[in-house]
């Protein structure tokens, strides 16, 4: 199966400041792929290469084209939802709903109104009236309404409580993600999309330093609770990181044996965010 995105040696700079360093990474369709790094590692730069909103150097492709050439040709297939909705404030919800019918021709209106339906905006709300969740919400219901190929997602629940947050994702499996549906997602609130998540990037520095699949972290990286007696004999097999947890040693390892690694204690697959702290920064606090 050809890759729906493959960024070779993927290059952004900022004058002196380089955003991308040299990124390779390729995503699969079908597939729900968190984009995870730290602020400034260069998350939105990515997106905003592989929808043509910026110049940059190296080879990408996006659903077969190249999004500086082809951008208007790539977005009747691509959605986008920023992590800031930006709605005039004059805008009432009706209005909205009736202007992305008019222009987008993938537009379900139906799909829109059943979302805003779950929702406390009324169609003759205006924007200016709408809390910050609000205004997420409605953006979202807009956005997902659309029949894309591919959805990006930067930041998407920004400004909404956990409650929404949950029924957004929930929404998301049921309502949109099918196998012929790919999303990408950025976020800082790792733990409530890691259960969605089909396949990892971890991005730092503009470069990509971990690119698997759910199924493949599982198999890589194990951590262990390990007993005291066994210490030394867990530190002779190099962990990734090491950190205390009621006054025992915790450690990550990458590629170990899990049977070995029974031997010195519990054993667990590391959720996302722990995995992130550990090869972020190199150690757990």
């Amino acid at each position: 199966m050809s890759a729906l995105i493959t960024a070779r040696n993927l290059t952004k700079r900022y004058g002196k400041h380089v955003a991308l360093d040299h990124a390779t990474f390729d995503v699969q369709p079908g597939r729900i792929v968190g984009l995870i790094g730290p602020n400034g590692s260069g998350k939105t730069t990515t997106l905003k290469a592989m929808l043509g909103l910026t110049p940059f150097e190296g080879e990408l492709s996006v659903l077969g084209l190249d999004p500086r050439t082809h951008r208007d040709e790539l977005m009747r297939d691509v959605c986008f939802i920023a992590d800031v909705a930006i709605l005039p404030r004059w805008l009432k919800v009706k209005d909205a709903v009736d202007f992305v019918a008019g222009v987008h021709p993938r537009f379900n209106r139906a799909k829109a109104e059943r979302y805003l339906a779950n929702t406390k905006l009324e169609p003759q709300m205006k924007v200016k009236a709408m809390s910050k969740g609000m205004i997420v919400q409605l953006h979202l219901a807009l956005v997902m309404a659309i029949d894309a190929r591919l959805l990006v997602l930067d930041e998407p629940t920004l400004g909404l409580d956990i409650l929404y947050r949950k029924q957004f994702y929930q929404h998301l499996l049921e309502d949109y993600f099918d196998e012929n549906r790919t999303i990408i997602i950025t976020t800082h609130q790792i733990e409530e999309v890691e259960n969605l998540l089909t396949d990892l990037l971890f991005i730092r520095e503009g470069k990509i330093t971990l690119a698997a699949s759910m199924e493949e972290i599982g198999d890589r990286y194990t951590e262990v609770m390990v007993e005291p007696q066994f210490i030394n004999a867990a530190n002779a097999l190099a962990p990734l990181t090491q950190r205390s947890v009621f006054g025992k040693a915790v450690m990550l390892f990458d590629g170990a044996s899990r049977t070995q690694l029974e031997k010195f204690g519990e054993i667990r697959t590391p959720s996302v965010a722990d995995l992130f702290v550990a090869t972020m920064k190199g150690t757990y606090q």
